[in-house]
């Protein structure tokens, strides 16, 4: 579990305003908002990317706002990472890109190295491409070698930034539910950053909505349908699509 206490940050002006909020162990958690509301800097606060002005983060009870570096270091890898546009290697193979982390953070063996990147690949179903380099495969491929490369370390707390970002519905789909699948069979504490409202609706177990750089609302994606939140009815309602949903949302529960 994550816990942001009463997190202020500001670049020339205010961007995060008071937050607080808990991402919970076990489940996909989404930040949610419109561009420039702040997510963004959330996100990278948690992870120690920005440092706070004000407030604290804690990793199941460890603040990382009051560490020194070397703990900070330890915390890391604990961490995973899943960038928005993969961020593979060129010059490595698929299986040279996953064993990376291991290189840097572990003080196994090689072989033991190579069967734990191994392992991960198998998981999302890219045993088959350890001996490609990226520029040989598809946009989801890559992605999900990405997934592999972000697990690779077993972490307990995994970040994902705009994962679907450029790839078609299809792919984005198959994206969200590894995620969850990932997170559910490790028990990760995982924190999704998305303006995908396919993502929110399909893998929001715990969803949190910025707003002008506060905490405006949180929730299931199955709370969406109900909540009274004007800015975030505006923000996932905008779609037409989304609209008729929820008005059958809202004809079936008063028909029940």
């Amino acid at each position: 579990m994550i816990e942001v206490n009463n997190v202020y940050k500001s670049f020339d002006k205010p961007v995060l305003k008071g937050v607080s909020t808990v991402f919970e162990t076990g489940k996909t958690n989404l930040i949610i908002g419109q561009s420039g509301s702040g997510k963004t800097v959330l996100m990278k606060s948690v992870v120690g990317i920005h440092s706070v002005d004000e407030g604290h983060i804690l990793y199941d009870g460890r603040d990382i706002t009051q560490m020194k570096r070397k703990d900070r270091i330890l915390l890391r890898r604990e961490v995973g990472m899943l960038f928005q546009g993969s961020a593979l290697f060129d010059s490595m193979t698929i299986l040279e890109n996953v064993m990376f982390p291991l290189e840097m953070f572990s003080y196994d063996s090689y072989e033991e190295r190579r069967k734990r990147a191994v392992f991960c690949l198998e998981r999302v179903e890219l045993g088959h491409a350890l001996n490609l380099y990226p520029s040989e495969i598809s946009g989801g491929m890559q992605k999900r070698a990405a997934i592999a490369r972000a697990i690779v370390l077993n972490p307990k707390y995994l970040f994902c930034d705009e994962p679907n970002s450029g790839l078609d519905p299809k792919t984005s789909l198959l994206i969200d539910r590894l995620i969850q699948e990932i997170t559910h069979e490790f028990n990760i504490t995982t924190i999704v950053n998305t303006h995908d409202m396919n993502s929110v609706m399909e893998i929001g177990e715990n969803i949190v909505f910025i707003n002008k750089g506060e905490k405006s609302w949180s929730g299931t994606k199955d709370d969406i349908f109900t909540s009274d939140c004007e800015p975030l009815n505006d923000f996932v309602f905008a779609s037409n699509l989304y609209k008729e949903l929820r008005q059958a949302h809202a004809y079936f529960h008063k028909n029940d």
